[in-house]
């Protein structure tokens, strides 16, 4: 039997790999073979080869096993401790920039606890206990955390009315795309950074809009639109507001249903037509605003992010193929509804029936 090595050893394991050990000498004394052993106490030949030349080496005493260097050194409420150190984040500590290192962490356990660790051995704690090396996301400075409380924020009144109503609650959201596209990771030989050719030049951009759908039961939605600005004069840049007035009609025929819809506070979104168009139309239609600053409760955002993964280092020779390039990506969501709902888990909002 095999026993991991290091700090994931109980002291049952280290009593029972003792025990194997011994009993490794043993047959050792009867002339056994290291195969024959190996099989027997189902352990590595090359573990029965080791214990066997530490055996000639240094007898019995030289086999037995001297005790788990990597057996950590802190203990629970340490490593508690140190977690939630390492939560308020470094600028608490002192340090210039967001951003934990392992030499950083290795320094802050010796200011905590008086233990001095390696470079490496802070690696394999930190790995141990589940953290790892990520890129972190972004968050406004401006954000006020109290309004996006979830328990204070339009998103849980909108989730509420939806529910008292049996409306689909709509999340809509706006972005755009040049003919650079997004970098993507990508193989490459070590020392050569890999090299994407774009256009150095051009104007325009794919402009997109887009809603997701949800409602207890029905499968989820998503319905967007989007249009090509190629730069010319006085052509429209971006949605105006009979643009998303047409693709909330379009929803609500395509949902067949109430809808409850919860937008950000862009400029387009707070017009006196729009505010006129929702007085309009309140008997299906009801709007709620997301917080400032709080994009990470969108879902929507989900989608754009999975959109510019798949154009990643896409090398549009110009605004049709980009723009087809787009759609295509957008319709292959459309129809994969399990997409959809990981974008809303993503944002850690659930939905009630």
């Amino acid at each position: 039997m095999r026993y991991a090595q290091g700090g994931g050893l109980t002291d049952a394991k280290r009593a029972a790999r003792e025990r194997i050990r011994l009993e490794a000498v043993g047959r050792f004394g009867s002339g056994e073979k290291n195969r024959e052993i190996a099989a027997a106490l189902r352990v590595s030949e090359r573990s029965v080869e080791r214990w066997r030349r530490q055996w000639r080496e240094r007898g019995e005493e030289g086999v037995r096993s001297k005790g788990s260097p990597g057996r950590p050194r802190l203990s629970a409420d340490q490593i508690a401790k140190l977690e939630r150190e390492l939560e308020r984040g470094p600028l608490t500590h002192g340090w210039a920039d967001q951003r934990w290192t392992l030499a950083r962490v290795k320094t802050l356990i010796g200011r905590l606890f008086h233990v001095s660790y390696t470079v490496e051995g802070t690696w394999r704690l930190l790995k141990r206990h589940g953290w790892s090396w990520q890129q972190p996301a972004r968050r406004a400075i401006e954000r006020d955390d109290g309004a996006v409380e979830v328990e204070e924020g339009g998103v849980a009144a909108g989730k509420s009315t939806a529910a008292a109503r049996g409306a689909w609650i709509v999340f809509e959201d706006e972005a755009s795309q040049s003919l650079r596209p997004p970098r993507a990771r990508s193989w490459g030989r070590v020392g050569h950074t890999p090299v994407v050719c774009v256009r150095g030049r051009g104007s325009g951009r794919v402009s997109m809009a887009g809603m997701v759908c949800f409602r207890p039961g029905d499968r989820s939605r998503l319905i967007y639109s989007f249009r090509v600005h190629r730069g010319r004069k006085g052509e429209p840049k971006g949605f105006n507001w009979q643009d998303y007035r047409d693709l909330i009609v379009r929803a609500h025929n395509q949902l067949k249903g109430p809808i409850v819809l919860v937008w950000d506070n862009l400029r387009t979104h707070l017009m006196p037509q729009i505010k006129d168009f929702i007085a309009a139309h309140e008997d299906w239609l009801t709007v709620y605003h997301f917080p400032s600053y709080a994009p990470d409760l969108n879902p929507q955002e989900g989608i754009w992010s999975l959109v510019k993964r798949t154009i990643g280092n896409l090398a549009a020779a110009n605004l049709d193929q980009l723009a087809t390039a787009v759609k295509r990506s957008l319709k292959q969501t459309q129809y994969r509804p399990h997409l959809i709902d990981g974008c809303f888990i993503g944002t850690g909002l659930t939905m009630g029936t």
